[in-house]
């Protein structure tokens, strides 16, 4: 086996801490840690630290947290590392020229979908909601552009019918995890070749906005159940119910619909069932002003007027 190489990682959030774990554990050498400075979260908004940096103090990995990479200062730090590559995995801040050509072997980046198809911030999300029956996970060299870069190697799996964001977020972080050891194993061999990019074939996965996860009911069921799986967990699709949020998790699209669209047409403990624009939409796991989600028994059991047939839900 070639010599292991010295590996400077950049990463924030879990799907960059199961990258981090998997190197950890590889003969690569994680010399040193970056993530983003702590943010406030939580009704208190005390400052928290990122699945990163937890994973790194708890192996004792220096962590460095510039608030940008194109401060002189923080390239020079970063440079003292002197790192034959760096590993960057949903780092949230930009790599300027400068620190790209910084490792030797440049800097390779772990993208949640098979590039070139939905570069960008939110590639889960949008694969589920365009109906994508097949996504993965692609190492690629990285460059100035936005997920343009060279691809060093690929690895598919497929989007089940009932795969959620969630669902199909941890499935690529593991696939992730291992793709990138096995990539540096091969580039520390010199028997890795990058494939350019077909930019014809590029599509663009937009950073989601909360407002997009409000349900149109004039949409087709089928649709709307899409929104649903790419919006749970985050930021989870919801309608309104007398004028206050009434939060989604879990919904199936029915074929045969009838009625306004959305209006309650039954209200049974294996859902409440929706008119939509095609078809209805059956809710099944749902979350009330004020409440935990619950699926729909535990929901007329305790709530059964919120739902009588005929109810109308939406702005």
């Amino acid at each position: 086996m070639a010599a292991p190489l010295r590996i400077v990682f950049a990463g924030t959030p879990e799907f960059a801490a199961s990258a981090l774990a998997a190197l950890m554990a590889s003969p690569h050498e994680v010399c040193a840690v970056y993530t983003q400075p702590d943010r406030p979260a939580g009704r208190g908004r005390r400052l928290v630290a990122s699945p990163v940096k937890r994973l790194a103090a708890e192996h004792g990995l220096p962590v460095c947290q510039p608030a940008s990479l194109r401060d002189e200062a923080a390239r020079q730090e970063l440079a003292a590392w002197r790192p034959d590559a760096m590993v960057v995995a949903a780092y949230g801040l930009i790599l300027p020229p400068a620190v790209l050509a910084m490792p030797r072997l440049g800097c390779l980046n772990i993208h949640a979908s098979l590039l070139p198809r939905w570069r960008g911030a939110a590639p889960i999300q949008r694969a589920i909601l365009a109906g994508d029956t097949e996504s993965g996970v692609t190492i690629m060299q990285m460059d100035a552009g936005l997920d343009t870069g060279a691809i060093l190697h690929k690895v598919a799996c497929a989007i089940g019918p009932e795969d959620t964001a969630g669902d199909l977020h941890d499935r690529l972080a593991g696939l992730g995890a291992e793709a990138i050891v096995q990539t540096l194993d091969r580039v520390a061999a010199g028997a890795v070749e990058a494939e350019p990019q077909d930019d014809a074939l590029a599509t663009y996965a937009a950073k989601l906005d909360k407002a997009e996860a409000e349900l149109d009911w004039r949409e087709p069921a089928a649709d709307l159940a899409r929104r649903v799986r790419a919006f749970n967990p985050w930021p989870v699709a919801h309608t309104q119910l007398d004028g206050r949020v009434l939060r989604i998790w879990y919904a199936h699209a029915l074929a045969d619909g009838g009625g306004e669209p959305g209006t309650v047409l039954r209200a049974e403990r294996t859902g409440i069932e929706v008119a939509c624009g095609a078809g209805r939409l059956r809710l099944e796991r749902l979350q009330l002003p004020g409440g935990k989600p619950m699926d729909a028994a535990a929901v007329l059991n305790g709530r059964p007027e919120l739902f009588r047939p005929g109810t109308r839900l939406g702005a």
